[in-house]
């Protein structure tokens, strides 16, 4: 009898134990799942946010920049454009002092690449390509200019394109000092200086090459 009692006994607490098990899976299981569920619906939002702000702070360090940034690449690409073009003419003439020459190859070369750089400045800050109305480019050459400095040869050529060369670079030295005491973008304060610097060391080699004329 008493290992009858004894069985039943066993048997009874081994079921309690089970049913009292499964209830706390099933406890484990529900808040596991709840839990889980809450951190599937949190952890979302987090990556999402988290993305978004990468996605969005990413671009806005290289996108940071102000009106002066926008004016200073909107004017120094037309500005590098014509200096390219009055490079190019002088690269096509006969008899030009090879000093000259080597001047406008590397004049040429340096201005080039800036070109497609601010390009691509201006469509990442979505700004236009062109500068607004009733603003001007300092140094600057007209028409006449560029005619009278593709009809030139020899020493005529080689001197109209220095002294039209040398007020060019003035004016892009003044431009690009305006960018970089009053711009914002980095990357652009940093070609700003680079132009001042290179620009006016090239001016004082054109002036000594102007004396050897």
């Amino acid at each position: 009898m008493m290992n009858k009692k004894f069985v039943a006994l066993s048997t009874t607490a081994v079921a309690a134990a089970l049913a009292l098990a499964g209830c706390s899976t099933g406890t484990i299981g529900s808040t596991a799942t709840s839990s889980s569920a809450s951190t599937g619906s949190s952890m979302p939002g987090m990556d999402h946010g988290s993305s978004g702000m990468m996605s969005s702070s990413a671009p806005a360090a290289s996108a940071e920049h102000n009106a002066a940034d926008a004016m200073f690449a909107q004017g120094m690409i037309p500005h590098h454009e014509q200096a390219v073009e009055m490079s190019e003419m002088m690269l096509q003439k006969k008899d030009i002092p090879a000093a000259v020459t080597e001047l406008a190859t590397r004049i040429k070369a340096a201005q080039a690449p800036e070109i497609e750089t601010m390009t691509g400045w201006l469509k990442s800050w979505n700004e236009s390509a062109t500068m607004g109305a009733g603003h001007s480019m300092d140094g600057m050459m007209g028409d006449d200019d560029l005619k009278q400095l593709e009809a030139a040869q020899g020493t005529e050529a080689a001197t109209r394109f220095l002294t039209q060369m040398i007020a060019h670079h003035e004016g892009a030295v003044m431009m690009a000092k305006t960018e970089s005491s009053q711009g914002r973008n980095a990357d652009a304060i940093k070609l700003s200086k680079h132009i001042v610097s290179a620009q006016e060391a090239e001016i004082k080699e054109m002036k000594d090459l102007l004396a050897t004329l």
